[in-house]
């Protein structure tokens, strides 16, 4: 489907704000709500790409009143009230002195959607009802540019099997006559197969080279497994394996965004994840969901939540009967403890989590614990030492992670040893943190990860008063030199 190349003039824009949609949003943040909205639209079989943006204009009081699409979405969601309720105008008043086809910019390439409804804009809705994928910001070129033409093209024509051979094929996923088919059909195990193998997959790639080079070829993958959804499933076995995917992927995706440092992506992918979670009733994608959104506000520095979402999802996972899972999850909230500088708290946790871990494993431990062992353990409990200031023993913790990791895992080895680094570093031991660190510099040709760089940027701003001890001078040297943008992004790993 065409769309105009030609940016249409910004309404005026009114006086007043929506409070009350405001209030709806209550203290989700607006890309938690915007996932919200696009499961809701999911469950009524509309398509809508509301993001963070769109609610921002929304509650700024731009859109007096949504499209179509987004109105039968935002009335499914709130039961019982009208759009005057929620904030919005009036449709009548909004469309004026009747409703009138929307303008041809001369020489743009335009595809009027009232051949489609029946219905035509009026002044002050947002486009994009009439779309395969809803573009919400008609001001914003940037995003439109965003929604892939191929994407589109295979939706229209080859149904939810045709996006994903299109989607996933990028990252390699997929190589089999599923991107040869044109007809639209019911959504099948071969699909559902192909979506599970993406998921493996962008584990696999990030445990051996960090999320940075990762997080936006993911994005193609994760827009096909809903596309999947949207087409539905020719069993009911299959549906819940394809919402089980999707849901996995979203995690996957957003911590590629949390390790490359992007913090409200990785909150909205988190989002997505525990919605998709709740509405079908899986537990195990619900705690997956609560233990990544747990290891987020950790990182970006709010550990009460992080001890909260840890809770939640001990709570969740309890019934699942994998020891391993709890133990992780206890390490958790050991860490939310820690930013909270509730040692007390935090080892409480960490007893836990250790004779959790000491059950051994489980088969009905998830398969994307996989990284969770020995190695990890002992990492998130250096992680949890050094946010109290005990260096000496976080380094202890972290020299034991990086020496029993599994050589597969070359990312967690780099992060280990950095973190080893700045343990040393801190703590008074500037040439054995030097060594460390050189180690580190050693594997950044295999890794791309931005918290490893951050760490290693820490650790030598501790080191630079220490230049002229054995090897400081050599490894700040070559730190400096290294290529690659750096960002200060804090620790540790997740699945």
């Amino acid at each position: 489907m065409a769309s105009s190349t030609v940016t249409p003039p910004r309404p005026n824009r009114p006086s007043r704000p929506n409070l009350a949609f405001r209030h709806l949003r209550g203290q989700r943040s607006p890309a938690e709500f915007a996932a919200l909205v696009r499961r809701a639209a999911r469950e009524i079989g509309e398509r809508v790409s509301c993001d963070a943006r769109y609610i921002g204009r929304v509650e700024a009081g731009e859109i007096r009143c949504p499209n179509y699409a987004y109105e039968r979405v935002f009335l499914h969601m709130f039961p019982g009230r009208t759009l005057t309720d929620l904030g919005f105008a009036p449709r009548s008043s909004v469309r004026g002195r009747g409703a009138r086809a929307p303008e041809v910019t001369p020489g743009a390439h335009t595809t009027s959607p009232a051949h489609l409804t029946g219905e035509t804009r009026g002044a002050g809705e947002t486009r994009g009802a009439y779309e395969p994928y809803d573009t919400q910001n008609p001001y914003d070129t940037h995003h439109n540019d965003e929604e892939s033409d191929v994407l589109r093209r295979a939706f229209m024509t080859g149904g939810g099997a045709a996006v994903a051979a299109v989607s996933l094929g990028p990252l390699g996923f997929t190589a089999d006559a599923v991107a040869a088919e044109r007809r639209v059909r019911p959504v099948g195990a071969r699909e559902a197969s192909a979506l599970e193998e993406a998921v493996r997959r962008i584990r696999l790639l990030d445990d051996r080279h960090g999320a940075d080079g990762l997080y936006r070829r993911a994005a193609a993958p994760l827009r096909a497994a809903y596309a999947l959804l949207d087409a539905g499933a020719t069993r009911q076995a299959t549906a819940e394996r394809l919402h089980s995917g999707a849901g996995e992927l979203a995690i996957s995706v957003g911590w590629l965004a949390h390790d490359s440092g992007r913090f409200e992506d990785a909150r909205s992918h988190y989002a997505e994840a525990l919605a998709t979670a709740r509405m079908t009733g899986d537990q195990a994608l619900e705690a997956h969901a609560f233990c990544n959104t747990a290891f987020l506000a950790r990182d970006a520095g709010r550990p009460r939540e992080a001890v909260r979402a840890a809770q939640a999802a001990q709570r969740v996972a309890r019934p699942l009967g994998s020891p391993r899972l709890m133990s992780l999850l206890a390490l958790r909230e050991a860490g939310g403890w820690a930013g909270l500088a509730d040692r007390a708290g935090c080892e409480q946790a960490l007893i836990r989590a250790q004779a959790l871990f000491g059950q051994g494993p489980r088969d009905d431990d998830p398969e994307w614990m996989s990284f969770y062992g020995e190695a990890e353990l002992e990492g998130l409990e250096a992680q949890c030492w050094s946010t109290l200031g005990d260096w000496g023993r976080a380094a202890r913790h972290a020299s034991r992670a990086a020496g029993l990791q599994d050589p597969h895992f070359t990312r967690n080895i780099a992060l280990y040893t950095a973190e080893l680094a700045d343990d040393l570093a801190r703590g008074g031991r500037p040439d054995e943190a030097a060594t460390a660190g050189l180690r580190v510099l050693d594997l950044l040709d295999q890794v791309q990860s931005s918290r490893v760089q951050g760490m290693l940027d820490g650790t030598a701003r501790v080191l630079a008063p220490h230049r002229r001890a054995s090897g400081v001078s050599a490894f700040l040297e070559r730190h400096a030199s290294a290529p690659g943008e750096r960002q200060q992004v804090p620790a540790p790993r997740s699945a």
